[in-house]
């Protein structure tokens, strides 16, 4: 999901934010990068704050809940970092899982970063390293990185 520029996007009531399409996708895109937002400071707020926000979270749960590996990571993300919801580590890597175990190449780096540094399930070296690897071989830049650091540090290495 990317960030849409400009002030065009913040519609102008809520019931403009649940009546238009448009919106509601960039209402969507800006909740859903949150966790990227978050490091930006302030500027996540913007976006929480935008009419029908609490909308597209209801919204990103039902799809998640129906098993779309998109929502899944995405709402993963909202509670890694506690955007929008409480921070809950556990929570965040079955939704990881969940969307690892249909494909998603992000969700199999986070669910392997989960494993290595032991946030939201137990430590365990090789299964994050695994996770770094499966991506990796599917061409997942952030995974093949992590799997050359695994090498580096044997982290996870027989």
């Amino acid at each position: 999901h990317r960030c849409p520029h400009g002030s065009s996007a913040a519609p102008r009531s809520a019931a403009s934010a649940r009546s238009s399409p448009r919106t509601h996708r960039l209402t969507l895109a800006l909740v859903s990068s949150l966790p990227r937002l978050s490091q930006l400071g302030p500027i996540a707020s913007i976006a929480s704050s935008l009419p029908g926000a609490m909308d597209v979270m209801d919204e990103l749960r039902r799809k998640a809940d129906q098993g779309d590996a998109e929502e899944q990571y995405g709402l993963g993300q909202c509670h890694y970092h506690g955007q929008n919801v409480p921070q809950d580590y556990a929570k965040a890597t079955r939704l990881f899982r969940r969307a690892a175990d249909q494909g998603r190449l992000s969700a199999q780096c986070e669910f392997g970063k989960c494993y290595l540094e032991g946030t939201g399930v137990p430590q365990d070296h090789r299964e994050g390293a695994r996770l770094f690897r499966r991506a990796a071989n599917k061409g997942h830049a952030s995974a093949q990185c992590a799997l050359g650091n695994c090498y580096e540090f044997s982290k996870g290495m027989p």
